[in-house]
């Protein structure tokens, strides 16, 4: 565990250890949740798909693509929750592939017409 102040910045850093120095990391999506087991039931979303949902969310410049770092102010779930536990997707893309889903950014759902 690692134990922190509500609203303390947390600095987080993903690091990709691979011989092929032509990879990069984008953080899709992370979301945090009271129940290590249970990220659907109660949860709350910092990123997703690659769009920020948290305003205390930021990604920080990493001098190698390979290193992702991000960051978000700590906070808690109602009191009967004690603990936040974290769980975040990053997607590993080929350095300068702008067609790669690193490069895409943030993705919003459009929700289709049903019609008649």
């Amino acid at each position: 565990p690692y134990y922190v102040d509500l609203n303390q910045s947390l600095f987080l850093q993903a690091s990709l250890h691979s011989s092929d120095q032509n990879l990069m990391m984008f953080v899709d999506t992370c979301m945090a949740a009271p129940d290590p087991s249970d990220f659907r039931t109660v949860n709350y979303e910092l990123i997703t798909r690659g769009c920020v949902k948290d305003p205390t969310y930021s990604s920080y410049y990493s001098p190698r693509g390979s290193v992702a770092r991000f960051a978000f102010k700590a906070f808690s779930f109602v009191q009967r929750y004690p603990s936040v536990y974290l769980q975040c997707e990053l997607v590993v893309c080929g350095y300068r592939d702008f067609s790669s889903r690193c490069y895409q950014g943030c993705l919003e759902r459009f929700k289709r017409n049903t019609g008649s």
